[in-house]
């Protein structure tokens, strides 16, 4: 079963998706969201269906204390609807210090340094460090 990884941010929402067995997340593509304006559900839902997915994996940002602040709120606001439309579960994953391993897979994997620094590419990497942590720990259980 195919599922969808993201990592929302308030600039823009990282996208991974796993395989169809559900055993490896990849970076998809990242997302822009316009400051001020709803967030961009529907080009999510879009991407969702297209992808053939079956269930979503949300990063939550906890504080480094392991709490939940107001930006988490509006996270699960988001996976929860975007969920509703799509009629399929959605998971919450505490996904701190994703964005840095993404930063040092990026950077290992060498490229111009402008490519290491794309933020996208960053937000879309972060995105399936989220998702791998999900498969990961659903396949071992």
């Amino acid at each position: 079963m195919r599922k969808l990884g993201l990592d929302l941010g308030e600039r823009r929402i990282g996208v991974a998706v796993s395989d169809p067995t559900g055993t490896l997340a990849s970076p998809l593509q990242t997302v822009q969201r316009r400051r001020g304006k709803r967030p961009p559900i529907t080009t999510l839902e879009r991407i969702a269906r297209e992808q053939d997915v079956r269930a979503i994996v949300v990063g939550l940002p906890l504080t480094l204390e392991g709490e939940e602040d107001p930006w988490c709120a509006e996270v699960r606001r988001i996976g929860d609807a975007l969920a509703a439309r799509l009629e399929m579960p959605v998971s919450y994953i505490d996904e701190r210090m994703s964005s840095v391993q993404a930063e040092q897979a990026i950077r290992q994997s060498g490229g111009t340094r402008k490519s290491r620094e794309d933020k996208g590419r960053v937000d879309a990497a972060a995105a399936a460090v989220i998702l791998q942590r999900h498969l990961d720990t659903v396949g071992s259980e």
